[in-house]
């Protein structure tokens, strides 16, 4: 996939010290963009990952520190973002908890923070993008998901994840919705199992887990200037991955 042009773009990624989201943020950083790092306790992670974004070519790169979960954090940081570097173009509602154990071997506490991580998060983050994209008439949201959630998948095993991913991609679409005449565009990217997560299943759909470039080529779809017809979709990362089979 041809990278997008966004060096007249601003670019956040939730929880983009780390992981799956440093590599989308980086690759963003590929394409010129302005981008913002966002961390919760990573700061050091952060910054490094700023760092990195400006040797590839970021237009220009900062680390922010928030808790997605918090509605006066989540405004500290968009506010902190807006005075650097702009108004944020492209929001990637990346951060998300996982807690791999039985559902009544999870105490409250993880439980809600797995809810609040990945489905309050994406909300309040795309509550507060949205002003700026609209008065601009341009804004893309990706949110990530995770594969199957739509048919609803569900095991006793990390249940809050897949309630919380499900909630996801139904916000997806109701937002994708919400935007249409706006200039915006809403969609996901539901990977299955990617190259640096926790736990690895025996049998991985084509021999392996998802690589971050597998993640990025939908991304760069998503922000293609052909897209901008392109909301309220998901596209599943996963190899081909058949859960009605297990």
């Amino acid at each position: 996939m041809d990278e997008p042009e966004l060096s007249d773009r601003t670019v956040l990624v939730t929880g983009s010290a780390k992981g799956v989201g440093r590599e989308l943020l980086l690759s963003m950083a590929d394409c010129g963009a302005r981008t913002a790092v966002h961390y919760h306790t990573s700061a050091e992670a952060a910054r490094e990952v700023a760092d990195e974004a400006l040797e590839r070519g970021a237009a220009g790169a900062i680390p922010v520190q928030a808790d997605v979960t918090d509605p006066e954090s989540v405004d500290g940081l968009f506010a902190a973002v807006e005075a650097e570097l702009g108004s944020v173009d492209v929001l990637v509602n990346n951060v998300g908890d996982f807690a791999p154990a039985r559902w009544d071997d999870l105490e409250f506490q993880t439980w809600n923070r797995v809810l609040e991580t990945n489905l309050n998060g994406t909300y309040l983050c795309s509550k507060r993008a949205l002003p700026a994209m609209r008065e601009a008439e341009y804004g893309r949201i990706v949110n990530v998901g995770y594969a199957s959630s739509e048919q609803g998948l569900v095991s006793p095993k990390n249940f809050p994840y897949f309630v919380a991913k499900k909630g996801v991609l139904m916000f997806t679409r109701m937002l994708a919705a919400d935007t249409q005449d706006d200039g915006i565009t809403v969609n996901a990217i539901s990977p299955y199992v990617v190259e640096n997560s926790d736990e690895f299943p025996d049998d991985l759909p084509r021999d392996r887990p998802a690589n971050f470039a597998d993640l990025i080529a939908p991304l760069y779809f998503f922000l293609d200037p052909d897209s901008e017809y392109i909301s309220g979709e998901n596209i599943e990362v996963d190899g081909g991955w058949l859960p009605e089979r297990v």
